[in-house]
């Protein structure tokens, strides 16, 4: 009978040490940490903050409606905002703020949602633009595409330049790059010298079947 118990003592303490101890601690988590997503921006929006300009509606219609309000013209100046015609899948036209004035026909930009795919609503600086017009009247341009490093293919119609209202009509109080909405990727080069490296042969209105802007 005595064997019989120790047996049984023996069996009831190999099941007991079979049981998992359950701890009173919390158990563990694995914690998704979820990374805010960079802000989405549409062109005029960004002008609107990044000028002087306020105007709103869909930004082809800026020319029209900028009429009697501010001056505007053929020609870029620092703080104004060159305003796109619609054109091709670009139904709403588009908008960008001067930053830089080259020359007669380069100048540098800022503005968003250029870029397509997953990089659509960026904020771009310091972007290259060409005049390939016929008679370098800044009626159409080509704008540099960064996710190919390079001048698009295409050139785009535009309506011309809104100017700032300030008093000189030049001088501006622009968004330094701390302090836009989103800082966009610049260049890896100077974009000065990206524009003083376009040949001739590229001042030439043209189309191409692609679809790089």
């Amino acid at each position: 009978m005595r064997g019989k118990k120790t047996l049984f003592a023996v069996v009831a303490a190999l099941m007991f040490a079979a049981v998992p101890v359950t701890s009173q601690a919390s158990p563990s988590k694995n914690i998704s940490i979820q990374k805010p997503k960079a802000q989405k921006w549409q062109c005029v929006p960004f002008a609107r903050l990044n000028s002087d300009i306020s105007l709103r509606g869909d930004a082809w219609r800026w020319w029209k409606a900028a009429e009697g309000l501010y001056e505007r013209g053929p020609l870029p100046q620092v703080g104004s905002v060159m305003v796109f015609k619609q054109h091709g899948k670009m139904k709403r036209g588009h908008v960008a703020v001067v930053t830089t004035v080259i020359d007669e026909r380069k100048i540098l930009i800022d503005h968003a949602n250029w870029d397509r795919g997953r990089n659509k609503g960026k904020v771009n600086t310091h972007v290259a633009v060409i005049d390939v017009s016929d008679e370098n009247d800044w009626s159409q341009v080509r704008v540099w595409y960064d996710p190919v490093k390079d001048l698009g293919s295409k050139s785009y119609p535009i309506y011309g330049f809104i100017y700032s209202p300030s008093e000189d009509g030049v001088e501006i109080t622009m968004a330094t790059d701390a302090e836009l909405p989103m800082k966009g990727e610049r260049l890896e080069a100077d974009p000065t010298l990206a524009l003083d490296s376009v040949k001739d042969g590229d001042l030439a209105v043209g189309e191409s079947a692609t679809e790089t802007p």
